[in-house]
């Protein structure tokens, strides 16, 4: 029998199986350190389609806080929708070398975040992350500017 006639015990991925990469440029602000604080980003398919916008406002908060809660949203958002491969893109250098553990995390406001985002990035099959200037980050860092117009009725 040719080997194409033998029948697999794995079946090919149907195109409806979430086992490409979706990428998500993310970002967080606040107006004063702390101050009104938000979160924005924007989730693309495999082929650079838009498949979602989140933003939030967060209340009296830091920048890094808005920075790690813009993160912790993109993972919730890839896990609830079974994305297991997921690539992030942040203007945060201090949350990307952290994610990357290139650098510690010294702060005790911090470190509850980065230990939620590290239990849901083990639940992806695959994970990366990257620093990013802020001019790359344009349109995350307009949902993170909307979310905080919202919160302080601008």
């Amino acid at each position: 029998m040719p080997r194409s006639a033998i029948p697999s015990l794995f079946p090919e991925p149907s195109p409806s199986d979430n086992n490409t990469w979706i990428s998500a440029h993310c970002d967080g602000g606040a107006r004063g350190n702390p101050g009104p604080a938000g979160y924005g980003a924007v989730i693309t398919g495999p082929n650079g389609e838009k498949i979602a916008e989140l933003s939030q406002f967060l209340g009296i908060r830091t920048n890094n806080f808005a920075e790690y809660s813009g993160l912790l949203a993109v993972l919730e958002y890839a896990l609830a929708h079974k994305h297991a491969r997921l690539r992030v893109v942040s203007d945060s250098e201090l949350m990307v070398r952290q994610i990357q553990g290139r650098y510690k995390v010294r702060s005790p406001d911090l470190l509850p975040l980065w230990q939620e985002a590290r239990a849901r990035i083990a639940r992806l099959e695959a994970f990366e992350i990257a620093h990013a200037l802020r001019h790359k980050n344009k349109d995350a860092d307009r949902l993170a500017n909307l979310a905080m117009d919202r919160g302080m009725k601008l």
